[in-house]
This record gives C-alpha cells, structure tokens and sequence, in this order.
C-alpha cells in the first residue's frame, strides 16, 4: 500500500484495460512472455506451488513478476501492509494443509503506505475506521522500535519490524509449529527495495 495518488485512469477505463489484456494473453499476443496452452491445460488439473508468499498490495510489488516465477509456481495473498487476519491465516492454513509448499514467505517493501500510516497513528493521526483496523495489526510490531530514530531510517525499520511481526504471529499458530517441528516448512522475511527491484531476505 502506497501513498494515495490520483488514478490515470477511470474505473470504466481500467477494467476495460483488464479486459483487453486478457484478450492479448488467450491470443498468445501478450506484451510479456506468454505461456503454451499445452501448460495451461496441465495447471487446470491442479497447483502445485513451490512457495506461498504473504505480501503487500501495492502495485509496485508483484511477486510473480520480481521473482521471475512463472504460472502455478508461487501462492500469493496479498493485503496492505501484509498483515495477518483471520483470513489471511485461513488461506495460509490451505496453502500449508492441501497444497503442502515447503517454504512460507512474508514479503514486505520499503515505502510501504501501511505502515508509514502506522507509525503516524503512533503520533495521534486518524485514518477511516476500516483503515483503522488495519492499521491495528500493524502497530504492536512496532512497539519496539529504537527511539530517535531519523525519519527514513524509522520508516525503513518499521518495515522490517511488520515483516517480522508477522511472521511471529504465523509461527505461533499450530499448524505451523507442527510443520515447523517435522522439518517440512520453512518461513522467511524480507524485503522488496522500490529503487533497485532486489529482494533482500532478512537474517
């Protein structure tokens, strides 16, 4: 989640660029790669991802695209400021349980819009009360957060701070001790830099 910014285009338009696009992607015209039908035949039996990644909505940061991963290889769930909710953790449970990916991945940026809005929340600002919510699954993991900090050296511990926050809660969750403790899944963090397109995994 980013800061807000007017759209380029209208609702109508940008469906309309949707619709378009898929017509390019079925007529094999696409602007990026596209894939044989032979393998899309093959992925509409089933998936199996190699990895599921937690990551922000922000449209900067598409998963598939800055990991280079092609159809059926990564299960995404992406919400601002890659929070973890009841529906969140429901859909990790699924990735874990029925499609069994061995590695678990929470992927933050910096810039993140959520979680600049959480530390201003710290500070007294007021956000819509859904936003609000949202924002209160951010702000314990930034209880901790070194005093003094300057600015973007705050935002981008911040940042960190989110994604390690929400991988504790995941790995407090009983399925994933469980998978955790048989050796089957593995859970890391990271980070996506806006400026170079790297990912940088957190220690």
């Amino acid at each position: 989640m980013s800061a807000q910014t007017s759209p380029s285009y209208t609702a109508d338009e940008a469906l309309a660029r949707l619709i378009d696009g898929n017509k390019r992607f079925v007529r094999g015209e696409a602007r990026f790669p596209t894939i044989q039908k032979e393998i899309l035949a093959e992925l509409a039996k089933g998936q199996r991802p190699y990895a599921t990644v937690l990551g922000c909505s922000d449209s900067r940061v598409p998963p598939e695209l800055i990991f280079d991963a092609g159809f059926g290889e990564l299960f995404i769930i992406r919400v601002a400021g890659n929070v973890i909710s009841p529906e969140v953790i429901g859909t990790l449970q699924y990735a874990g349980v029925h499609l069994r990916t061995p590695l678990f991945v929470v992927l933050g940026h910096e810039g993140c819009g959520a979680v600049s809005a959480a530390l201003a929340a710290r500070t007294g600002t007021r956000e819509p009360t859904r936003i609000a919510l949202l924002l209160d699954n951010i702000l314990p993991g930034l209880r901790d957060l070194p005093r003094g900090l300057a600015r973007d050296e705050e935002a981008r511990a911040a940042v960190e701070a989110n994604v390690r926050w929400s991988m504790r809660q995941l790995l407090d969750t009983p399925e994933a001790k469980a998978r955790a403790a048989e050796g089957t899944m593995k859970l890391v963090g990271a980070v996506y830099e806006l400026d170079s397109g790297r990912v940088r995994f957190l220690r």
